[in-house]
């Protein structure tokens, strides 16, 4: 997969494929990225990419040409294009499922109070919010996007871990342990040193409904029960 960012900050977003499993992934070309600065394409000499917005108001707006131009180098009109905001869909696991089988994806990283509505209707395919909060750096969201989409490209990570994460089969996921096998005085639970595997996966279970009631009862709308919580 390819991811193709387009952002006032490369710095931010380089950070983050030069380190850890995301390092690996680029080595190992499973992952490729490009990195678009929109100040490139601005077109007077301070490199200027952003103006008030029209009807007033506070803040400023990221310019229609810099962000158009910038678009149009990558041909986003003909790949699926991802804007992070805060006045977009609620993005969930489902969503990153979905976007982890495009072959490329590009990803607009908004600055002050967004972008070009006109932006939008003629580039944009997803607009996404990755929670109800505001955050002043859209490179950040867009990692956000990225981070749950690359894990989820075939040998990145393990099947096995990929399926037992939270939001897989609507649960949170069931806590974890490891050693010591008592730390201050808290001991592991004792079905896990059991080496009982049906007993233990019967105890995860459990544990993960027992979760999301607790954190996120919202999900349970869409739980399935079966039997082993019998």
């Amino acid at each position: 997969m390819k991811f193709t960012i387009l952002t006032l900050f490369p710095e931010i977003v380089e950070a983050f494929f030069s380190s850890s499993i995301m390092k690996k992934a680029v080595e190992k070309g499973l992952i490729e990225y490009n990195l678009v600065n929109i100040r490139d394409f601005a077109l007077d000499k301070h490199r200027t990419c952003d103006d008030a917005p029209y009807g007033g108001g506070a803040g400023m707006v990221l310019k229609t040409e810099p962000l158009a131009l910038a678009l149009d180098s990558v041909k986003a009109s003909d790949i699926r294009t991802v804007f992070p905001t805060p006045s977009g869909v609620s993005y969930t696991q489902k969503i990153a499922d979905e976007l982890s089988q495009e072959k490329e994806i590009v990803l607009i990283c908004g600055r002050y109070e967004g972008i070009d509505q006109r932006i939008i209707d003629l580039y944009v395919d997803d607009e996404v919010c990755i929670g109800d909060y505001v955050i002043s750096s859209g490179e950040i969201a867009s990692l956000v996007v990225i981070d749950s989409i690359y894990r989820l490209c075939d040998g990145v990570i393990t099947q096995e871990s990929l399926e037992e994460e939270s939001f897989q089969g609507k649960l949170l996921e069931y806590p974890h342990y490891t050693r010591p096998e008592v730390f201050r005085d808290i001991k592991v639970p004792d079905i896990l040193l059991s080496g009982h595997h049906a007993k233990i996966e019967k105890w995860r279970h459990g544990k993960r409904l027992e979760k999301t009631i607790k954190n996120r009862p919202d999900l349970l709308d869409e739980v399935e029960f079966d039997r082993r919580m019998k």
